[in-house]
Order: structure tokens, then C-alpha cells, then sequence
């Protein structure tokens, strides 16, 4: 790179493509955000001119300022998984704006995030920079401190993980799909006739959500008190849970709370909300394939 190159105007014509590699690498857009000030400073506590090509070392140093972040997060647990899903579901936390992550989330899919969450943060990096931004395995052994060898052997185990959903007869599902798929349309748009039209009548939905009734019974009884917070349900996306059709909600690209299901001819009779965490990890979960 010569001196004539302005760095400031290079890395905000960058900023678009860091976001995204910073949001699959953390799952959280307020995360993301200060992933791309940090890779901003450190830009600027280096002599660019002497960076041949700035948008390959962007790219680098972004991924290890999320590898850095992702670490610390395994290791801190900064934000327990319980302290998220106890909240009462109309506060939001200072800094997180969930339209927003809503947005971003789209654009990826929440299943897939939650997928990606239950990596190592050296498997994640591996999976996100080869498969979804092309860097090669010499440049990620650099940033891991590994072998390329152990690079690839690292992203072909989460890959796997990934593409669980493979292993389902798809066929099986579709009937499944469905109705969850209604059951979501109705919740995401506050429709209390829509949700009726998927619910037996004698539903059952079970909770472990603190300070929530442990059991509601009646499809109407279930479905006056869910059409209240149609906002929530953009960051719910179906999944694929325990090998059946299930919703998984996550917060800033953590998993929160898993719904299941049991389903008997086109209705849904039986529902399970999980929050609690070790009951989470126990968990088999996989993004859905279109």
C-alpha cells in the first residue's frame, strides 16, 4: 500500500463487510459494533503505509479481536445463560436494541447461531472465516495458533455440527414444518385466531421460566397471554430439536429459551419452553436445510 492511500476512507468502505464477519463471529450486533471500533483503533495505532493490503489485514485483525471476545466469554461467562431468561420479557437491557439484532439475524438465521454458539471459539473462527468469507487455512492457523492441518480439521468438525440437519429424513419433517411454520406466522403478527387455528383445543404448555405458571392449559387461556409480546417472537426461528421441529430463541446470539413440541394430526397439543441452562445443554440442535 503506498502513502497516497487514504486509510480512514479504505476502512470505512470496509465497515460493511467487518460487520458481517464480526456478527457471524459473535451473534450479537452490539458486540459486533464494538469488535469493528476496537479493529478501528488498532488501525490506528499502526503506520498503515506499510500494510500492503489493508483489507486482508482488516480482515485479520477483526478476527482476532472476536476470537479474543469469544474466549473471554467462554471463560467469564459474563452474562450467565439464567440471568438472560429470567428477565421479564418487555425490559430491555441498556445497549440492546432488538430490532436491530433482528435485522442482522435475518440475514444469517438465528438457528444457525445458536448452532455456531455451542462451538470452541477456535472451531467457530475456523467454520465462519473458510466456509463463509474464503480465508485460507494458512491465515486462520495464524490466528489460532495451530497447524493449517488443525485449522481444517477444526472447521470440518463444526461443518458437521452445522449440517446435523442433514442427517434427518427431510421428508418426515415437512408436514411438522408447517404448522410450526403457521404456529411462528400467527405468534410474530399477534393473530389470537391464527394461533387457534394450529392449538388442540386441550393444549398444554409447559414452562420452566422463573416466576412464570409452570403449566397453562386451554389453546385460548395459552394464546391471549403469547399474542402479547408479537415483538419477541422475530428472534424465535424454528430449528431442528432432539431430531423434531422446535423453536430456539437467542439474545444477542446466545441461546435463550427452546421451544418443543408435540403434534398430533395438523394440531399442536403439547408444548415445552426451556430455559434452564443445563437442560439447554443437553440439547441436540441443528439448523433446518430449505
Amino acid at each position: 500500500m503506498t502513502g497516497r492511500c487514504d486509510p480512514t476512507a479504505l476502512f470505512e468502505s470496509e465497515r460493511d463487510r467487518l460487520c458481517a464477519v464480526a456478527y457471524r463471529m459473535l451473534g450479537s450486533a452490539t458486540e459486533a459494533e464494538d469488535a469493528v471500533q476496537e479493529t478501528w483503533l488498532r488501525l490506528n495505532r499502526t503506520d498503515a503505509s506499510v500494510i500492503e493490503n489493508l483489507g486482508g489485514w482488516l480482515t485479520t485483525v477483526i478476527a482476532r479481536v472476536c476470537l479474543d471476545m469469544l474466549r473471554a466469554r467462554k471463560s467469564q461467562r459474563e452474562e450467565p445463560l439464567d440471568s438472560q431468561v429470567t428477565e421479564p420479557a418487555g425490559e430491555r437491557s441498556p445497549g440492546w436494541n432488538p430490532e436491530q439484532e433482528a435485522v442482522f439475524a435475518d440475514s444469517v438465521g438465528m438457528a444457525l447461531l445458536v448452532v455456531l454458539d455451542s462451538l470452541t471459539p477456535a472451531e467457530r473462527l475456523a467454520f465462519v472465516m473458510h466456509d463463509m468469507f474464503d480465508m485460507s487455512f494458512d491465515e486462520i492457523a495464524s490466528i489460532i495458533g495451530r497447524s493449517p492441518a488443525a485449522a481444517r480439521q477444526l472447521a470440518s468438525r463444526a461443518r458437521r455440527r452445522v449440517r446435523g440437519a442433514d442427517r434427518v429424513e427431510q421428508v418426515a419433517l415437512n408436514r411438522e414444518r408447517k404448522i410450526v411454520d403457521t404456529f411462528l406466522a400467527a405468534l410474530r403478527a399477534g393473530d389470537f385466531a391464527g394461533l387457534l387455528a394450529v392449538l388442540d383445543p386441550d393444549l398444554v404448555f409447559r414452562s420452566d421460566i422463573p416466576g412464570a405458571p409452570a403449566e397453562v392449559r386451554g389453546a385460548r387461556n395459552w394464546a391471549q397471554g403469547a399474542v402479547a409480546f408479537p415483538q419477541l417472537a422475530r428472534l424465535v426461528e424454528p430449528a431442528l430439536v432432539n431430531g423434531s421441529i422446535g423453536l430456539v430463541f437467542a439474545r444477542r446470539g446466545r441461546l435463550a429459551r427452546v421451544v418443543t413440541f408435540e403434534i398430533v394430526g395438523d394440531k399442536i397439543v403439547s408444548g415445552d419452553v426451556i430455559t434452564n441452562p443445563e437442560r439447554l445443554r443437553q440439547l441436540d440442535l441443528a439448523p433446518l436445510t430449505e
